[in-house]
């Protein structure tokens, strides 16, 4: 229940965030609600074609899609006046990032797949919605330059599925690990650590 109501939460902070980056585009309205909804909705999406999941989260759930809708309109409105909530969308934004990440790892367990199996599904739910906005934006994606993001993701899920396995009970183990990731997550844009850089000229 608890991250059902971060899962909502989130998707509406990140549907805002692709509705800003399609507006940055100058896109039409039409754009901006495609831009949204794939920042949103596309990492748990891409996660249940990849594992047969069907049908689609948002398919069989389409009020998730509604709040998305909702959210990018929003966000088009309230556009002057986001940028005074940036840091309020960062913490959005690395909550979304852990609670996506721990869904995806359990939908992924939940069908039985093996252990490196869930934790990539979990980084797919976490951080590849942000990677097809970039893509569909024409930018490089953010996850592949800047602070430690979708490394993360993959710490989380190796962390979720080790005290499982060290039989913790599952709501705790969601707990401590949301809690952990988002604090990482946090320190991570705080003293703005980074993977290594490959530079070629």
């Amino acid at each position: 229940m608890l991250l059902q109501i971060i899962y909502l939460i989130a998707i509406s902070a990140e549907a805002m965030t692709g509705a800003l980056s399609a507006g940055r585009r100058r896109m039409d309205l039409f754009g901006v609600v495609i831009i949204a909804s794939v920042t949103a909705l596309g990492g748990g999406s891409l996660r249940d074609i990849v594992l047969g999941h069907y049908p689609l989260g948002w398919v069989k759930h389409p009020e998730y899609l509604a709040y998305t809708v909702c959210a990018a309109i929003a966000a088009t409105f309230l556009a002057k006046k986001l940028h005074y909530l940036r840091r309020a969308f960062l913490w959005l934004d690395a909550l979304g990032l852990i609670a996506f990440t721990l869904i995806g790892c359990a939908v992924a367990r939940e069908g039985g797949h093996a252990p490196v199996i869930v934790v990539i599904a979990g980084m797919l739910t976490g951080a590849f919605g942000g990677v097809l906005r970039d893509v569909l934006c024409n930018e490089i994606p953010l996850v592949f330059q800047r602070e430690l993001y979708a490394v993360i993701s993959l710490l989380t899920g190796v962390a979720y599925l080790l005290m499982l396995r060290l039989g913790v009970a599952e709501n705790l183990s969601v707990l401590l690990c949301l809690g952990g990731g988002f604090a990482f997550r946090l320190l991570a844009i705080r003293y703005e650590w980074e993977m290594p850089k490959f530079v070629y000229q």
